[in-house]
């Protein structure tokens, strides 16, 4: 498992918040989806594509998952009809690993994050949500060729 430690700046979002079962994440994609393309405010082909990760959908009862579906975005986006709102992911530092396939393995590489990587690897933590940059989404490539990028917020050096 090769993991980058690196700085990133924050980033303007535009995000629509899912609190639901994870099994309905799907669905509030496919609406980030519809008002991407109605809004033009975040054209697929020019801005990156985010998810941001508040909570563990194995570890947390089902109806208090919380992920939001983002795109980066120049501009302050206005009220609509879809619910998306304006955010950031803040800067600083992350450990960053890539990870390649089906989304539905992304938990194990989470976890191994959480589990083997942090214990052995002298860095902490810091209070914030890890995300994932999706350098590629389907039905572009075919599932096993999907590529996302997981970042893990790191405290500072000292």
């Amino acid at each position: 498992m090769r993991i980058d430690i690196v700085n990133i700046k924050p980033i303007k979002v535009a995000a629509l918040e899912h609190l639901d079962n994870p099994e309905t994440l799907a669905e509030s994609v496919e609406a980030f989806r519809a008002w991407r393309k109605e809004s033009g405010c975040s054209p697929v082909a020019k801005k990156r594509t985010f998810g941001i990760a508040y909570s563990n959908p194995e570890a947390r009862p089902a109806q208090k998952f919380r992920f939001d579906v983002c795109g980066e975005v120049d501009m302050n986006i206005a009220e609509n009809a879809y619910g998306v709102v304006n955010k950031a992911i803040p800067g600083g530092r992350y450990a960053k690993l890539r990870h390649r396939g089906s989304h539905d393995k992304l938990g194990q590489k989470v976890n191994a994050l959480y589990r083997t990587w942090l214990p052995n690897s002298n860095e902490m933590k810091r209070d914030s949500a890890l995300f994932f940059e999706y350098m590629n989404v389907v039905p572009e490539v075919l599932e096993a060729e999907l590529i996302t990028d997981i970042y893990f917020p790191l405290k500072p050096l000292r």
